[in-house]
């Protein structure tokens, strides 16, 4: 589907990126994949790992800015839609700018992609967004349900949204995996609760799943991963087995235990091989059978959290991991 294709990325320039953009070129040969962000020196650096590759663009821009977004969409077939807002104590004491971002930079992003006759749109969402507790999960929770909405008034230029949600990204810039790895040598790590637990997954799983929803969306379509949770208790032994723990309580506006899908959205989940659907509550879209498919209805009182998984990842597989991806934690 996205072979010979235009492909813009918002955001592009973040961990996502520098992951889907080799694969997507590798996988699809676009004829065009437009990297769109605010930041020239992380553009100017990513630019030079493609050299004179004509089929990778870069477009310094804002999605807070609608006519700048409409500019960098002309053409446009696909847009993977990852910038955000997303460190939870940056949006707690930055609220307005969070809004600004997640929830004003998302309908401008669907107006343009109207207004452009763009073929489909994958927006990434967060399990923050499921129950949220904290301004940055609200305002996803808010971009989620626009980019469901859009399917309802894109008219005849048949723009389909979807999203795809999924939890803590294993190795990604400000994550937990090189946090610990940063401070493993003071002998301590700090841990917030004992209790605490998160999902894992890596970038090449989250980006699988973009691709799959890009092929069977008909649209409004919240797309979840199967993946497995973790203690983080169990995540610093993974990290540094001989370090000593330090419990410094839990951050403003940070869960216990990461959700990404709620008692409210059991009525409208379908489960699959590898992912959940949550199919959209309006227009009677949760009945469809078209985006319904093969998938088979949950339970009622379903939920799918880190703590009640029934996938968990042990000590030694994650520092497996760690050896195999050393150079890239931290800077992906």
């Amino acid at each position: 589907m996205l072979a010979e294709q235009s492909i813009l990325i918002t955001g592009g320039t973040g961990s996502f990126g520098h992951t889907f953009v080799p694969l997507a070129l590798a996988k699809y040969n676009p004829r065009r994949l437009v990297i769109f962000s605010r930041d020239e020196m992380k553009q100017w650096e990513m630019a030079k790992l493609y050299g004179k590759d004509e089929r990778v663009r870069f477009f310094i821009g804002d999605v807070r800015d609608k006519d700048r977004l409409s500019r960098a969409l002309d053409g446009i077939d696909f847009v993977v839609h990852a910038a955000a807002t997303k460190i939870v104590p940056t949006a707690e004491y930055n609220p307005f700018e969070c809004v600004k971002t997640n929830i004003m930079g998302a309908m401008n992003l669907i107006d343009a992609c109207i207004d452009h006759k763009v073929k489909r749109v994958v927006a990434l969402s967060t399990d923050k967004a499921s129950s949220p507790a904290n301004l940055y999960g609200a305002t996803k929770l808010a971009a989620d349900k626009l980019f469901v909405a859009g399917n309802s008034y894109s008219g005849q230029s048949k723009t389909r949204f979807s999203v795809v949600r999924y939890g803590n990204v294993m190795g990604s810039r400000g994550s937990v995996i090189p946090f610990f790895m940063s401070v493993a040598e003071k002998g301590s790590l700090p841990i917030t609760d004992e209790r605490m637990t998160r999902f894992m997954i890596t970038l090449e799983q989250g980006i699988d799943l973009v691709w799959h929803a890009f092929e069977d969306m008909v649209g409004g379509e919240i797309y979840v991963k199967k993946i497995p949770s973790m203690k983080v208790i169990d995540i610093a032994r993974a990290v540094a087995p001989d370090a000593s723990h330090e419990i410094v309580g839990i951050r403003p506006g940070e869960k216990l235990h990461e959700q990404m899908i709620g008692l409210e959205d059991a009525l409208y989940t379908y489960e699959y091989a590898d992912h959940y659907k949550i199919l959209p509550a309006i227009h009677d879209w949760s009945k469809d059978p078209a985006r319904i498919s093969e998938g088979k209805k949950v339970a009622q009182d379903f939920t799918y959290c880190s703590d009640n998984n029934h996938e968990w990842m042990t000590i030694d597989t994650l520092r497996t991991w760690i050896d195999a991806n050393r150079s890239k934690v931290g800077n992906i």
